[in-house]
């Protein structure tokens, strides 16, 4: 596991192993996992906003955009 991006509202962590990206909005304590293509094509737009532009608002402001697949309550081990 590899966080690739943390703010106070989000967190992304990637799973090269399993070619998975966790999303998960820390506000609310749910979460999504995408895998294989799905995965592929949310890191691409990711870095495509944050190529545009890095502020943690623009970033945040472009994670908020998947809040309703964040469907999966997070389970702290």
């Amino acid at each position: 596991m590899r966080i690739v991006y943390n703010s106070e509202q989000y967190y992304v962590a990637e799973y090269p192993g399993q070619q998975g990206l966790e999303l998960v909005d820390k506000r609310s304590s749910r979460g999504t996992y995408f895998q294989g293509d799905v995965a592929e094509k949310f890191a691409n737009a990711m870095n495509a906003a944050v190529s545009e532009d890095a502020s943690e608002e623009n970033i945040d402001a472009f994670l908020d955009n998947f809040s309703v697949l964040l469907n999966s309550p997070v389970v702290y081990h």
